[in-house]
């Protein structure tokens, strides 16, 4: 094999393993490219290497994807191969088989490869909304914002960081593992949501016991926090250096919530309030505007943020992500 062949296959393994890994839409997976090595290829050691980093994946093999996903991926798979060769290739007919026979579940597994090479699993709903509330899965600005904080760990690092609406806790614990902040506090509103972000604590390692246990791992928190009800006196427990917020700028009622808590964080700091980092996809310009009305009518200043240069999770690039600064 030519050493470019080589390195467009292996583009192309990382590409399957990475969007797999993650359930992302079966509409993103390069298939053209696939169609195309395939055609060049007459033997299939090119889909039983995708099956070894796909479906047969270790990660996957103990935090499986919904079966539905598995399912729909293994069944492309296999029309792209018999669009070529004649011959079955038995291994993708034997996966099949077997998810078929698997039983459906209300939570599933999404994963991603640190820059480290570990793996971050979440597990999460199949339903994009779940239990009243759309915090039970992983919403891409949360992968945008820890793409930038991994490009930029000095801004935790040793360093205590409020969440606000942490949701299945992706950005939280990309930053426990790559950043290393002297403590960090999840929190979110919603019972459900929180109750799911402690098990996919433990899922990687961090419970809220490390501080007496491990000394190089961060304090970790998780706190109940409805924004709307929330008192100066009980954000000043949390006193954190850095506040961070991914995809939260999704109605009117919560971006007027989101900027009142703001306020009133800013006021338990007399000395210097914390810095704010908000991540949020562009999907409705109006939404948006708005919160950068109340911001300027609560007279808290911001600024745009530089991209960061390294892509790292699989996440639409089509859509307008955009990271903010806030100066409290």
């Amino acid at each position: 094999m030519a050493p470019e062949e080589s390195a467009g296959n292996v583009r192309l393994l990382r590409s399957f393993e990475r969007r797999f890994l993650a359930a992302r839409p079966l509409r993103s997976f390069p298939w053209q490219s696939l169609e195309e090595k395939l055609k060049e290829s007459p033997d299939s050691e090119l889909l039983q290497e995708i099956l070894q980093k796909t479906v047969k994946h270790p990660v996957c093999v103990q935090h499986p994807p919904s079966v539905k996903y598995t399912r729909c991926f293994l069944s492309e798979l296999i029309r792209k191969h018999e669009a070529v060769h004649t011959e079955p290739l038995d291994e993708l007919y034997e996966a099949l088989a077997k998810i078929l026979t698997a039983e459906e579940s209300t939570q599933c597994h999404r994963s991603y490869l640190l820059p480290s090479g570990t793996p971050l699993t979440l597990s999460e709903s199949t339903a994009i909304v779940s239990h009243g509330t759309t915090g039970l899965v992983t919403w891409d600005a949360a992968l945008f914002l820890a793409e930038w904080a991994i490009e930029n760990p000095a801004v935790f690092t040793h360093r205590t960081v409020l969440e606000l609406g942490s949701g299945a806790g992706f950005t939280g614990l990309a930053i426990c593992k790559m950043c290393h902040p002297k403590a960090y506090i999840f929190s979110d509103c919603h019972s459900r949501v929180l109750e799911q972000l402690r098990g996919n604590m433990l899922l990687n390692g961090l419970s809220e016991a490390d501080a007496a246990t491990d000394a190089e791992r961060p304090l970790v928190m998780v706190a109940q926090l409805d924004w709307e009800v929330a008192t100066v006196p009980q954000l000043s427990v949390f006193q954190p250096d850095i506040v961070i917020a991914a995809d939260v700028l999704y109605c009117p009622e919560v971006i007027l919530s989101l900027v009142v808590v703001l306020q009133r964080l800013a006021a338990c700091h007399r000395d210097r309030a914390p810095d704010v980092y908000v991540a949020f996809t562009v999907r409705n310009p109006e939404t948006c505007q708005l919160f950068i009305t109340k911001l300027g009518q609560a007279k808290i200043r911001w600024e745009v943020v530089p991209p960061h240069e390294q892509k790292l999770f699989p996440y639409e690039e089509h859509l307008e992500t955009s990271l903010l600064k806030l100066i409290l």
